[in-house]
């Protein structure tokens, strides 16, 4: 008597079910991406606009979450900044009380905030999250801030600075050769009517010597 086959079904579907989990390992997970400045540098007592965009896989909704927080230099704990959902959240109470708004424009992906009356104790790390359900997964836009008694000028800042200067210095001189050629110009005008002045009056002058000169007849 033949004994019957194995079934072989429940190995069939274990194959199945872990080619299912690959797939999914492979899938690209729907996330939103931010984008900041990494670095940021501001005069003491001044306001800085802290920009932050972010782009996402799904539409943006009613329940797109924005979170600025603050980590201060040197130390690891973070504290609240700002909050948005629906509408801002300014915060009510720490060092940014009264401190930051809301500048930014949902439409536009744009989420960034101000802060203004910069003092020291602002040298830090803000960080910006945005969540945009069901993309609530991806990058957090970090900003290093630093807190100065004044500019410090970069390479591009003074490279702009000397080609500023030259062209200010062109016009410059293209203007003193203008007015110089202009009143030149003017001088030689003046020096020829003068001339002919002169040889029209030295002609009226002798015509009338010569008529005088001539005798009258008796």
């Amino acid at each position: 008597m033949d004994l019957p086959s194995p079934v072989h079904g429940p190995r069939w579907m274990g194959a199945v079910l872990f080619l299912g989990v690959q797939l999914l390992a492979l899938w690209p997970v729907a996330a939103v991406e931010v984008h900041t400045s990494r670095e940021v540098e501001a005069v003491n007592g001044t306001n800085v606009r802290l920009k932050c965009t972010f782009s996402s896989s799904s539409p943006v909704g009613q329940r797109l979450t924005v979170t600025w927080n603050f980590r201060p230099q040197g130390l690891n704990s973070a504290e609240s900044v700002f909050y948005y959902y629906e509408e801002p959240y300014p915060p009510t109470n720490g060092r940014f009380k009264e401190r930051v708004t809301w500048d930014g424009n949902i439409g536009r992906n744009d989420v960034s905030i101000i802060v203004w009356n910069l003092n020291p104790s602002d040298n830090g790390t803000f960080t910006c999250q945005v969540k945009n359900p069901p993309d609530v997964d991806g990058t957090i836009g970090e900003i290093q801030l630093r807190v100065v008694q004044q500019v410090h000028f970069s390479e591009i800042h003074i490279l702009l600075l000397a080609i500023g200067s030259a062209c200010a210095l062109m016009i410059i001189v293209v203007t003193v050769v203008a007015v110089c050629r202009h009143y030149r110009n003017r001088r030689q005008e003046k020096s020829t009517e003068t001339v002919e002045t002169e040889l029209t009056e030295k002609e009226t002058l002798k015509s009338t010597e010569e008529k005088a000169s001539v005798p009258l007849e008796d």
